[in-house]
Order: C-alpha cells, then sequence, then structure tokens
C-alpha cells in the first residue's frame, strides 16, 4: 500500500497474526480497528488511542528504517482501515511517499485468505479439494478462479451456452488458441483470448497474478492413475463428466482442459516437463466472458506428485457483475515475499489511447508497441527526420536522500558520483561482487546530499537499501516512480518544439542551453504552469529530452507537448520503432546486451567503470581483473543479405561457435540487417567474416562481418548538437 493513496480498508478474522512493515522507511501511517479487535504483541509497540469504540495506532514516524514491523493478534472478526497521509512529490522534490505491506499469518492449509473483491459478486462458488463444480455465466460478467491455500491446479472448461442448448458442443480449444493467437497460454493485453473450434473467442484473460499455467495436456485421467499404480483413483476428467451430464455433454476418457496454476513448460528437445506450481494462497486468474457459458472448474485431485504441492486442497471462484470496472494486467512480485502489484496505466496513458495506441505489458506497466494510423516504420522516421514523443514512466526511480547519500552511491555506483554536480546527469552500471550487472542506470544529483536514480530494475531500491544497513550508511531509499512520470521527447526538432514550451526561472539553464546529460527545472505553460524537471537524455541516439511530471499533472503536459509539436510533425512512437532505435546507436538493454552473468566491459559499457575512480565500489575487485583479461567483446554485425537476424542466434567461426547475437534489426537508416554480439575476443576485430549459424547452426548460415558501434551516427554528434 503506497502512501498518499489514501485510506483502504481490510478484513480481519479471529485467530490470524497480522503484521504491519514500512517498506521504504520514512513513512508515517496510522491503522484504526474497532476496540477489542487488534492486540499489539510486543510491548514496545505503539499503544492504541481509545475513543468511540475505535482504536487508532500511530505507525512509524519519518525516521523509520525500511524493513520495520508491528505485529498484532486479531482478536475478533472485522474491518480495519490503514491510511498512510502523504503530500505529491514534485519533480524537483526527493520526498517521495513511503509504502507499508500487511502480512497476514498463514493459516493452515484448506482455511486460506481470500483475496478482497474485485467489485460486486454475482457468484461465490467453492470447489471442495478434489472435486468439480459446473456454474453458469453471462456475457460481460467477470470469472475469478482463486487458489485458495497455493500450489493447487484448477483446469477450466467453457462452453458456448446457446450452441449448447442447440446440441451443439463448442468447447475453449487449446490448439485453436495457440495457433490463432501466437501464444502457448494467453496474457492479458494484444493475445488474450481462448477460442473454441469454430475460431470464436469465449473468454479473455484480464488478471493473472502468476503466469505459469498449462494449455498443452488433458485433465488427469483414470488411466494416468491407473498406470501409475494407484488404481480407482479420484481424477478431474472423472469429476467433470459428473457434474457435465445434466448439461448433455456425453462423458469423456479424458477432458482437454486450460489448468491454471499447472506449472508445465516444454524444452528445447520438445518435451513437456512440469513442475511444483508457482502460485500462492490468494493467487488468481480472471476471466471475461465473451458469450454466455457453461463452466466447469476443477481442484485437481493428484496429490501423488509436487502438482498440488502433494496436498490438493480448495479452489473458489468468484462471479463479478458485468458492469464492474475492473482493469486487465499482470502481477509483479520484485521479491518472492513481496506482495503482487497488478500492470498499472501511466498518467499518459488516455491521451496515448486517444492516439491508437496497441498496448503490451512491460515491466508492470501499459506501454504503446505501436500507434493504429502511423505503425512502427512511420514512427522510427519521425524520429530520424522530425520529432517523436514516448512514453517512458515504466522506468524506475529512487530518491536516495540523508547524510550518506552520496557515500551509498559511491560504493554503489561503477561511476565516480563524487565527480557529478547538481544539475548533472551521469550514466553508470550497477555490479554484483562478482563483476556481474545488477542493472544500468542514470544518476540525477539534486542537491549536494539528494540524488534520483532511474533504472530499470524494481529490486535496485532494495538492493541498495541492504547495501546501505550492510555498511552502516544514514541514507533513505524511497521509490518514486509512482510520484514520476516521464514523457520522452526525441528527434532532430525536439529543441524547437520544448523551447518556447517550456519557462525555466533565472536560477536555471533554458532549454537552449541546457547540456547533454544535464537537466533544468521549470514549468510548462509559463510561471505558474505545471511544474517539471526536463533532462537531456534518451534512448534514441538523436537529439532528445525527457520531461519528468508528477502522474496528475500527466495529460497537462501531454496536451502542451502535442500541440506544440504539431507544426513539427511530432508523432507518437512505440516500443517497436525505440528498439530499432536504440539498436543503431549501439545502446544496451538488459536481458539482451546485460544480465548478471555480463560484466559492464563484455555489455559494451565499459566507459561507465573509468579506471581514475579510485574508491572501491561494489564488484572494483573482479572488475579489475576482468579488464585486465576479457573473454569476450560486444560488437556490432553486418549482415551480407538481408536475412532475418534474431536475438539468441549463434555466432560462428567455421564449425565453431564463438559468440551470440544479443540485439538485432533491419536497419530502416542504413537498408541492411545489423546485430549488437557478444563474441569471443579472438574474433572480436573489425573487419572479421563470421557467421550466423541458424536452421540447427549447421544447414544454414549468414555472413556477417564484424563492425565498431553504434552502426548509426558513431561520433554521437547528432545526440551532442
Amino acid at each position: 500500500m503506497a502512501g498518499g493513496s489514501g485510506p483502504r480498508r481490510f478484513t480481519v478474522r479471529a485467530g490470524e497474526g497480522l503484521e504491519v512493515i514500512t517498506v521504504d522507511g520514512g513513512q508515517a501511517g496510522v491503522l484504526a480497528a474497532p476496540a477489542g479487535v487488534l492486540r499489539a504483541i510486543a510491548p514496545d509497540q505503539p499503544a492504541p488511542q481509545e475513543g468511540e469504540g475505535e482504536a487508532l495506532y500511530t505507525l512509524f514516524t519519518a525516521d523509520e528504517h525500511a524493513g520495520t514491523g508491528y505485529r498484532f493478534d486479531v482478536l475478533a472478526d472485522g474491518e480495519i482501515v490503514l491510511d498512510l497521509p502523504a503530500e505529491d512529490m514534485m519533480p524537483d522534490q526527493s520526498n517521495a511517499p513511503g509504502a507499508y505491506d500487511l502480512h497476514f499469518t498463514p493459516s493452515p492449509r484448506g482455511c486460506g485468505r481470500l483475496p478482497e473483491p474485485l467489485g460486486p459478486i454475482a457468484q461465490d462458488v467453492r470447489v471442495p479439494a478434489a472435486t468439480a463444480v459446473c456454474y453458469r455465466v453471462r456475457k460481460g460478467e467477470y470469472i475469478q478462479i482463486i487458489d485458495v491455500d497455493g500450489r493447487q491446479c484448477s483446469d477450466f472448461l467453457a462452453f458456448d451456452a446457446e450452441a449448447l442448448s442447440r446440441g451443439q458442443e463448442y468447447g475453449l480449444d487449446a490448439t485453436a488458441t495457440r495457433t490463432v493467437q501466437g501464444h502457448a497460454l494467453p496474457v492479458p493485453g494484444l493475445h488474450g483470448r481462448f477460442l473454441d473450434s469454430r475460431l470464436q473467442p469465449l473468454v479473455e484473460v484480464v488478471q493473472d497474478t502468476v503466469g505459469r499455467h498449462d494449455a498443452f495436456l488433458l485433465a488427469c485421467t483414470a488411466k494416468y492413475y491407473d498406470e501409475t499404480g494407484y488404481p480407482g483413483h479420484a481424477n478431474c476428467s472423472d469429476n467433470f463428466n459428473a457434474i457435465l451430464v445434466e448439461e448433455g455433454l456425453a462423458p469423456r476418457s479424458g477432458w482437454p482442459a486450460i489448468n491454471f496454476f499447472f506449472n508445465t513448460q516444454v524444452q528445447d528437445c520438445g518435451a513437456i516437463t512440469s513442475a511444483e506450481p508457482w502460485s500462492r494462497a490468494g493467487d488468481y486468474v480472471l476471466l471475461r466472458a465473451l458469450t454466455d457459458l457453461v463452466c466447469a472448474s476443477s481442484s485437481c485431485a493428484d496429490d501423488v506428485t509436487e502438482a498440488n504441492g502433494w496436498q490438493p486442497t480448495d479452489i473458489h471462484v468468484r462471479v463479478y457483475d458485468r458492469d464492474s470496472a475492473i482493469s486487465s494486467g499482470v502481477a509483479h512480485r520484485m521479491t518472492p515475499e513481496a506482495p503482487a502489484i497488478m500492470t498499472r496505466q501511466s498518467g499518459f496513458h488516455s491521451d496515448l489511447a486517444a492516439q491508437g495506441a496497441q498496448y503490451v505489458e512491460y515491466k508492470g506497466f501499459w506501454l504503446p508497441a505501436r500507434f493504429e494510423g502511423y505503425g512502427a516504420v512511420a514512427e522510427y522516421w519521425a524520429c530520424r527526420t522530425r520529432a517523436c514523443v514516448m512514453d517512458l514512466s515504466a522506468l524506475r526511480k529512487f530518491e536516495i536522500t540523508g547524510p550518506d547519500a552520496l557515500a551509498l552511491l559511491q560504493l554503489a555506483a561503477t561511476r565516480d558520483i563524487r565527480k557529478l554536480a547538481v544539475g548533472q546527469v551521469v550514466y553508470t552500471a550497477l555490479c554484483y561482487p562478482h563483476g556481474g550487472m545488477l542493472d544500468d542506470a542514470t544518476v540525477f544529483r539534486l542537491a549536494p546530499q539528494a540524488f534520483r536514480l532511474v533504472c530499470g530494475d524494481e529490486y535496485c531500491g532494495q538492493w541498495l537499501r541492504a547495501v546501505a544497513a550492510e555498511h552502516g550508511l544514514h541514507a533513505f531509499v524511497r521509490p518514486s516512480t509512482d510520484q514520476l512520470h516521464n514523457l520522452s521527447v526525441q528527434g532532430p526538432q525536439s529543441r524547437a518544439i520544448l523551447q518556447p514550451l517550456i519557462w525555466t526561472p533565472p536560477t536555471q539553464p533554458d532549454i537552449a542551453a541546457l547540456k547533454w546529460f544535464r537537466f533544468t527545472i521549470g514549468r510548462v505553460g509559463g510561471p505558474s504552469g505545471v511544474p517539471v524537471l526536463v533532462s537531456r537524455t534518451g534512448y534514441t541516439g538523436e537529439l532528445g529530452y525527457e520531461i519528468w511530471c508528477h502522474p496528475r499533472h500527466a495529460h497537462a503536459v501531454w496536451e502542451a507537448v502535442w500541440a506544440a509539436g504539431q507544426p513539427e510533425g511530432l508523432v507518437p512512437l512505440g516500443l517497436d520503432a525505440l528498439d530499432w532505435l536504440r539498436i543503431e546507436a549501439g545502446l544496451a538493454f538488459a536481458a539482451y546486451e546485460f544480465c548478471s552473468e555480463t560484466d559492464p566491459f563484455e555489455a559494451g559499457i565499459g566507459f561507465a567503470v573509468p579506471a581514475s575512480k579510485t574508491d572501491e565500489f561494489i564488484g572494483s575487485q573482479a572488475l579489475a581483473q576482468r579488464r585486465l583479461a576479457p573473454q569476450r567483446k560486444l560488437v556490432g554485425l553486418e549482415s551480407l543479405s538481408n536475412e532475418h537476424l534474431s536475438h539468441g542466434d549463434a555466432v560462428y567461426d567455421g564449425r565453431a561457435r564463438v559468440g551470440s547475437i544479443t540485439s538485432a534489426c533491419l536497419s530502416p537508416v542504413l537498408g541492411k540487417s545489423i546485430a549488437l554480439a557478444r563474441v569471443d575476443t579472438a574474433v572480436a576485430e573489425p573487419g572479421r567474416m563470421l557467421e550466423i549459424g541458424q536452421l540447427d547452426g549447421l544447414q544454414k548460415r549468414i555472413p556477417v562481418k564484424v563492425t565498431s558501434f553504434p552502426a548509426y551516427d558513431p561520433d554521437k554528434s547528432r545526440v551532442r548538437s
């Protein structure tokens, strides 16, 4: 629960335990409960203020460190209210609200806590362990299939109710779904529907808190148990037969089903394997009926493998009214213990939707992949020749403050942060002790002991807090991602668009004077306009800027930028075109150019580890050794044909595999296929001829030439212009 989000109610039950934890530190809160419902466990915990049948607990202080928790026993059923009062953080500030986690003591298996309802409940259906239940759903209603205690599979069947009334059986067809959607299993977003054999969609996936399910196999069968030495064992197919006969469906030896929470995967050799489910108590899948349906859900009966954690438990089904306002998304957890956070929308979402945005889920946010009426090619050329605007709000931001803020970043970053002036930005790597990369990041210095770190991985904040605690540093690390959304304006005309739009006070540089990797603080629309921070940064290889604002000001910022940009040919840009731009510019991307097994030199960003930095930092000793004896190097590749190259393609020198492609595209501006690849240093010299191996690496070879990178504007004259 985030600070400043308003009071939130939670239902508690007698016998439970409750722990309230401050995730980020520095965030006060108030917990209200009916008198006699809660009892603090430790004597040093806050004493309640009693009044009018209610107990108020004041939780934590502005100096409280992250991870501190208060524990309570729940003495009676009731409702509690938690409020974390906080003001919005403006772009030039560092007072980001903190967040709390609520942990309820796990109940014994079979008595799990259900998640809070998502809307008005039309039906509540319990599926006891090792059984199945049939229920009807109307078009537009939502179906929530909940794993009550965790690690419990649930087969799901759905049939077109109107067709079934005519004696025609049209149920979910996994093969048709995979073929049409192009996905092994539908996910919320563009590929979110389950189809029948007529290729007609029956349900769509709206939310998913697990992301590991099965759409390959049958529901478990009597034959399976007979042949594994358990004749007569309860099974889902027979359980379905028993309840579906009343709907006029003939029995089957094995029912094709979508098995939610069943953890299966296809190995490279083609074999399908399974393992213990990822789902935990309260996890769920939310579907929306696209026609009137007859549905059936099971609680899988398997207690002889790890498929249900060795002990079948209940499944719970909730059906919500069709008019419920439920957003789509998948859940993200920063760590296994962290609460699930559903995919959210940025402050620019509705404005981008009005431009025809086709959204995909990206690191916990809905971001446009492309725009109808434009397309990736037109979006790309707008950036290279005129200007484009894109939503980069999914970047993670952290406010690092306190007496030891500089010391913390000097220890955590590969760059020499002591050299960073107020108003300056620096690109850096964050590394583990062995030299592998945690992430890349940019660091903004807002004040002598106030910094903003912008990166891609939510985990960086927790890692920084752990580093501070380990070294006894007095520094606060507060996430500000939901307080700062950012719009990137890139392209040759970006300065002309923003210069008359951004007002800056005399103490700050204006847009015309703003240098590369610097930022200014100003307002959109004059001295009384919307407060923003504007940095001269980007991810395209072109002159460009990023505008940082609070989400509640996002619409006003968008309208001003869009109106100012139309005379200059401004176009919205999605992730597809952005990928081409950054590959041409030789810019690294997490899980492609780097990971925890890759050091900054191998990722092509060795410049972010200056040899002149004499202070010890995390990974410095390992990186000093790796600098002297590099084994692999990131290089550019230029294809001698227009054959498609892909991330992961193997690079060969004769029959020897010497590396792999990290990123590739058909460059529009260069008119050829190019790639970034990590190869053995022995074959990394420019001009060296290598081959890309496809069709098992031997049957098809694509000749390529090693080049330096970036392939586009190698001296960065455009971005520095």
